[in-house]
């Protein structure tokens, strides 16, 4: 998609002798009447969490289950287990509200091309860029749905009079299935086939039979993937912040739903930026340089999302709101320069500048 692109913008600049100059100041709300404002961007985060969710539910005959099978341990009860698969961090671009400038518009002067996100921020100066956006989502996985073992019950069984009755001739059936299946695998069965793609199919068919007849006893567990996703705003650097909680019992939950254990993210930089020198010469030449076009130094940071028993991802990337703003002369954009800039759309950094 396009940027939002300011076709024919001139800029403000202002006569210093021969010399045209930009003008670029400090965004109020309200007080700009002529002009575009732009944002200089903060980097947040798109978290996206997949999770499993396990269904676990008791067959109907699992009271008999060590009886006739010799099954142990079969759940006697419905359950719910949610599990964490994997959590991602994407970053992007969010308006920063304290770094937001006005270009004015006057006359007689050149018309650069000025290239804004759907939201504001600054892409490109004299250039064309393409606006980023996050990926869709994966889309969550819903559980199988599993055979009815009843479609696979016998008119004796179906007929029964107890749920004894029937868990003992659902036993007997599975049995005899097991024995054809070992006939056949053997070559000792009377309708076994020659060819090995129909041997397969028959044996698969007594493995789908055989599962769910079992199911009356062992039960069944259902399994789903599901996909959470939240934006974090890191505004400050932190050891320990709670991201969110997660319950086994719950799954995702809220950062203050003490019914889950908290999932931490630490935020630290880790470069220190020259601070800005405030000697007299230091400031001449800063004030030489406030007619320009503003834009961020980002700081490399490390951020770690983790719990008290295992990290789940560590990744290092700049960010703009720890870093610190300069500026780009405004000599890069008078009449005799047609300087190209474009800039990150996560960081506010320069990418590119081209004459």
């Amino acid at each position: 998609m396009k940027l939002r692109n300011i076709l024919g913008l001139t800029l403000c600049f202002l006569t210093l002798g021969t010399q045209a100059q930009t003008d670029v100041t400090k965004f109020v709300p309200g007080s700009t009447l002529e002009g575009v404002s732009y944002f200089l961007p903060k980097t947040a985060f798109r978290v996206t969490i997949i999770t499993e969710k396990t269904v676990t539910k008791p067959g109907d005959f699992y009271k008999y289950a060590s009886r006739y099978l010799r099954l142990p341990n079969v759940p006697t009860e419905e359950s719910v287990t949610w599990t964490i698969k994997s959590i991602k961090l994407e970053p992007f671009g969010v308006p920063d509200k304290d770094k937001a400038y006005s270009i004015k518009i006057k006359s007689k002067t050149v018309a650069p091309l000025v290239g804004l996100s759907t939201d504001g921020i600054l892409l490109s100066i004299n250039t064309e860029a393409e606006e980023e956006f996050l990926p869709d989502l994966p889309d969550p996985i819903p559980a199988t749905k599993p055979e009815d073992p009843r479609s696979y019950m016998t008119q004796e069984m179906l007929a029964a009079g107890s749920t004894a009755k029937m868990a003992e001739l659902c036993a007997e059936e599975i049995y005899d299935l097991r024995d054809s299946r070992n006939a056949l695998i053997k070559g000792e069965a009377d309708n076994t086939p020659k060819d090995g793609a129909q041997l397969q199919l028959m044996l698969n068919q007594l493995d789908k039979q055989t599962t769910a007849l079992e199911s009356m006893f062992k039960g069944i567990q259902l399994t789903s993937t599901e996909v959470t996703s939240f934006n974090y705003l890191p505004e400050q650097e932190t050891d320990k912040e709670i991201l969110f909680r997660f319950s086994q019992k719950l799954g995702i939950v809220d950062a203050d739903d003490l019914a889950g254990a908290p999932i931490y993210v630490r935020v630290k930089c880790t470069e220190s930026l020259p601070k800005t020198e405030v000697d007299e010469d230091a400031a001449k030449k800063k004030a030489k340089m406030e007619k320009g076009v503003y834009y961020n130094v980002p700081a490399r940071t490390k951020v770690s999302i983790f719990n008290n028993q295992q990290e789940f991802l560590t990744t290092e990337l700049p960010m703009g709101q720890f870093g610190v703003v300069e500026i780009l002369s405004n000599m890069l954009f008078d009449k005799q320069a047609t300087t190209k800039v474009t800039f990150f759309q996560t960081t506010g950094g320069t990418k590119d500048i081209m004459k």
